[in-house]
C-alpha cells in the first residue's frame, strides 16, 4: 500500500518566509522510501480557522491517507493546532499522542506540555507533531511503525489485527 501524505507546517514565521522549515523536511526524510509519498506540502500561519479549513479540505478530498502537522502543539498563545485538529476529526486516537509523550518524557520534562493529538476524519489519519526538528524525529519514530496498519484499518481492511 502506497500511503499518500500531506505535510502541514504551522509557523507564523515560516509562512512569511522568515524561517526555513526544517521540521517539514525532517518528516519528508523520515518517510521517504518506505511506501509513503508526499503529495501535498504547505506552510501555514498559526491561525485556527485556516488550519481547520486546510485539514478539512485535504481529508475530505479522499486522496490523502495521512496528514502530518508540525508545530503549534505547545502552550504559547498562538499554539492552536490541537484545537483545530479536534474541531475536524470524527474520532480521536489518543494512544498515538500518549506514546509520543511517553517516549519524549524519557528525554525531556518539556514533553509534559505537548498538547499534540491524533485522530481520524473520514478515511484520513491526522497526527500532530511538535515543531522542533529533533522532537519531530523522536516523536515520528515512535508512531511510524504503527502508521501503515492504522491506515489500512481506517481504509476498511477487514483482516484481523493479529493476522499476518
Amino acid at each position: 500500500m502506497n500511503i499518500k501524505v500531506a505535510i502541514i507546517t504551522l509557523s507564523d514565521k515560516g509562512s512569511k518566509g522568515e524561517r526555513e522549515d526544517e521540521s517539514g523536511r525532517t518528516i519528508r526524510e523520515m518517510i521517504t522510501g518506505i511506501n509513503f509519498s508526499v503529495v501535498h506540502y504547505e506552510v501555514l500561519p498559526d491561525e485556527k480557522q485556516r488550519i481547520i479549513d486546510v485539514l478539512s479540505r485535504l481529508s475530505d478530498s479522499g486522496t490523502i491517507d495521512l496528514i502530518i502537522t508540525t508545530g503549534g502543539t505547545g502552550v504559547s498563545v498562538r499554539d492552536v493546532t490541537p484545537e483545530a485538529t479536534l474541531a475536524v476529526i470524527d474520532r480521536e486516537l489518543p494512544g498515538m499522542a500518549e506514546a509520543m509523550r511517553a517516549e519524549s518524557l524519557k528525554k525531556t520534562p518539556h514533553a509534559m506540555i505537548s498538547r499534540a493529538v491524533a485522530g481520524i476524519r473520514k478515511q484520513t489519519l491526522i497526527v500532530n507533531l511538535p515543531g522542533s526538528p529533533r522532537a519531530v524525529r523522536e516523536n515520528l519514530a515512535v508512531i511510524l511503525p504503527a502508521l501503515p496498519h492504522a491506515i489500512e484499518k481506517i481504509k476498511g481492511d477487514p483482516r484481523e489485527c493479529g493476522s499476518t
